[in-house]
């Protein structure tokens, strides 16, 4: 039987070497748009970096008031920064209030988007606490140490951002 061009019915469709064809364009166009996606991951990881940071650099001054304002005893030795990153998702007491609230400054601690440790099963090993860098008080800026409290944080990782300056100086 013919068709209307007089080619058999059965001799329609591809030839192998059409198909070949496509998907050899296929490829190349996937593999030129791997960069671009891997720069797409790149800049949302230091997104969630800025948030992070702004977030713990919030709470941090949110705790520094609170103690300026007598809500958080302080003693005479202290900066009034908070010790430690976890009082400020664990909470501290408010000696202002009459039913001792306890006064929170961060819902939960962000992770380091940047610093990443995993396990085999893919699971974060290094705890939320440790991902970040601390700076005390009496530190200088560029060379940052931990101390008696936790005036600034960090990220740990020795990677460099897309606009050229290290995560560890964000």
């Amino acid at each position: 039987m013919m068709g209307s061009r007089g080619i058999s019915d059965r001799y329609k469709g591809f030839t192998l070497i059409e198909l070949m064809i496509v998907v050899a364009i296929m490829g190349i166009l996937a593999t030129a748009a791997l960069p671009f996606r891997e720069l797409m991951v790149q800049r949302e990881k230091e997104q969630e970096l800025r948030t992070a940071l702004r977030q713990i650099r919030a709470a941090i001054d949110a705790y520094k008031q609170a103690v300026d304002d007598g809500r958080i005893t302080k003693k005479a030795d202290e900066t009034g920064y908070p010790p430690r990153l976890e009082e400020l998702f664990m909470g501290v007491q408010d000696v202002k209030s009459p039913q001792k609230k306890i006064i929170y400054f961060l819902r939960r601690l962000p992770r380091d988007p940047m610093f990443v440790e995993l396990d085999v099963a893919g699971t974060a090993i290094t705890p939320t606490v440790d991902t970040w860098g601390k700076r005390s008080y009496e530190s200088p800026w560029d060379s940052p140490k931990e101390g008696d409290d936790v005036f600034d944080v960090h990220s740990r990782s020795e990677a460099i951002g897309l606009n050229g300056i290290p995560y560890r100086e964000w």
